[in-house]
């Protein structure tokens, strides 16, 4: 019990964080490039209560976080609405709605990683703040690596939607309906882990190391 009051304690920021802006970030690029849906739904927003899915952005990381033994966190929120048709350029535009996703995850890695450092600088000693800034490390990179998986609807999918031609882009969205479960059933049998997320995740840190050398030697 006490395991589960810690890491739902050091967790639940990151979590909320990762996951809120990830959507916003959606919803303000769709409407950068012309669709209003989620501005006119409410959903344009930061405020993660409009965001939070009692099973995506709770359950399943719990789940997940006891059931890996801490070595793989996901979780979903409420999908942002986006009309793709009302894009300016749908097929282009849609590339980018799609990647402000997990750029903005990116972007949190990079932050919690700077105040680790800030912190570690300044002498603070409380373990609790190191924590949190660590688990926000970790999971937005996780977040950022496992939504840009090449199958719809995944962030990566309808990347790739929008970058192959118009027959084989046609082909790969109708696997949208069943892409999901693909892709739980390939990282359940392990096979996504090995090929894709733990590839990527260790490039991922090592871009993340990179960007944040320069502040390391600064401070």
């Amino acid at each position: 019990m006490d395991q589960l009051i810690q890491a739902i304690t050091v967790y639940a920021l990151p979590v909320l964080f990762a996951i809120t802006l990830h959507e916003a970030a959606h919803g303000y690029a769709a409407r950068h490039f012309g669709d209003n849906t989620a501005y006119m739904m409410g959903r344009l927003s930061l405020n993660p209560a409009r965001h939070i899915d009692p099973i995506g952005t709770i359950l399943v990381p719990l789940v997940l976080y006891f059931g890996t033994g801490g070595s793989f966190l996901f979780g979903y929120a409420k999908p942002v609405p986006v009309n793709f048709g009302a894009l300016r350029n749908p097929k282009r535009d849609m590339v980018w709605v799609a990647l402000a996703g997990p750029a903005s995850n990116f972007v949190q890695a990079f932050l919690f990683g700077l105040a680790l450092m800030v912190m570690s600088r300044l002498g603070l000693r409380e373990a609790f703040f190191f924590d949190v800034a660590r688990a926000g490390i970790q999971v937005n990179l996780v977040m950022f690596v496992f939504n840009l998986f090449p199958i719809p609807p995944l962030d990566g999918g309808r990347v790739l939607v929008g970058l192959l031609p118009l027959r084989q882009a046609l082909a790969l969205s109708r696997i949208e309906p069943y892409g999901f479960f693909i892709v739980m059933a390939l990282v359940l049998t392990g096979i996504a882990t090995s090929v894709w997320l733990l590839p990527l995740m260790l490039l991922s840190q090592k871009l993340l190391g990179l960007l944040l050398s320069p502040f390391q030697l600064i401070l």
